[in-house]
């Protein structure tokens, strides 16, 4: 597929005019429950994005009333037929995120190996998979009201896609079991409290604020801290700190010789925001 136009029916995309990359999971009457065709466009999408030297951040949200609702239901009763699970995706489809770091290059971990931000606006209800999207990006705004779940538990299914591998490290362990054990049903208000999501907007907004939060990150910061704080940020989250430390001053030697850093001292000086070299 690399390379390739794919003909997108469960997705769509589009990118404004400061290089903030929109993905939207677009199967509306069915709450965007999740599909292979759907994983095959959305991730063909992250590549796009990634690839695209004139992206600098990425959205995904949902059209419609809903995030996204977790696997669509016929595709349950077709693992039933099949006597298995079936992901409904073929070896062609891409890979973005993989070939950064071993830990990354699996199912939604491949977030943590893109080099530009990505920010979840969850406009409506989320369950199994859509949680597990949702919680391998970078930040999560949600509308007030909104309907979360792990959703597994009820089905007779294990933790989905990395849930309980991610989840203690976004709430902390004991509301992680909450979560996990239970297969509750809990609300937006209370994810913010337990610091799943970092802000609530509404509805209406959502994605504005979300392209907005991103238009001003990528104002302040170069695309290479961006990408290196990132990778350095999941990656920590499998060693010890020694390792961290050095790694951070072998970064920090390299990118002091960059036109970026430069630039960065001398925009911080005029007091003016900085013109990376990137992107002009």
């Amino acid at each position: 597929m690399q390379g390739e136009m794919l003909e997108l029916k469960s997705t769509e995309f589009e990118v404004d005019e400061e290089g903030i990359a929109t993905i939207w999971l677009s199967r509306p009457k069915r709450m965007n429950a999740w599909t292979g065709r759907m994983h095959t466009e959305y991730r063909y999408l992250l590549s796009r994005a990634e690839q695209d030297q004139g992206v600098r951040g990425i959205v995904v949200t949902g059209r419609g009333k809903g995030f996204c609702v977790g696997g669509d239901s016929d595709a349950l009763t077709g693992h039933i037929k099949k006597g298995g699970y079936d992901s409904g995706t073929s070896d062609e489809i891409e890979w973005p995120g993989y070939g950064v770091s071993d830990d990354f290059d699996a199912l939604f971990a491949y977030h943590y190996g893109l080099s530009k931000p990505i920010v979840a606006a969850i406009n409506g209800p989320v369950a199994g998979v859509g949680l597990a999207l949702a919680c391998f990006v970078d930040i999560r705004f949600a509308a007030p009201g909104i309907k979360l779940t792990t959703a597994h538990g009820k089905l007779n299914l294990p933790a989905e896609y990395g849930l309980s591998w991610v989840l203690p490290r976004l709430v902390g362990l004991g509301r992680a079991n909450d979560l996990l054990l239970t297969s509750r049903v809990f609300y937006s208000e209370e994810a913010l409290t337990m610091g799943l999501v970092n802000q609530l907007f509404d509805s209406v907004n959502i994605v504005q604020q979300a392209r907005g939060y991103l238009h001003e990150m990528v104002r302040a910061v170069s695309p290479n801290s961006i990408k290196q704080t990132r990778w350095q940020i999941y990656k920590d989250l499998h060693r010890d700190a020694a390792s961290s430390v050095e790694d951070s001053e072998k970064l920090l030697k390299e990118m002091m010789k960059e036109q970026d850093y430069q630039e960065g001292v001398q925009a911080f000086l005029d007091k003016r925001n900085p013109k990376w070299s990137s992107f002009n």
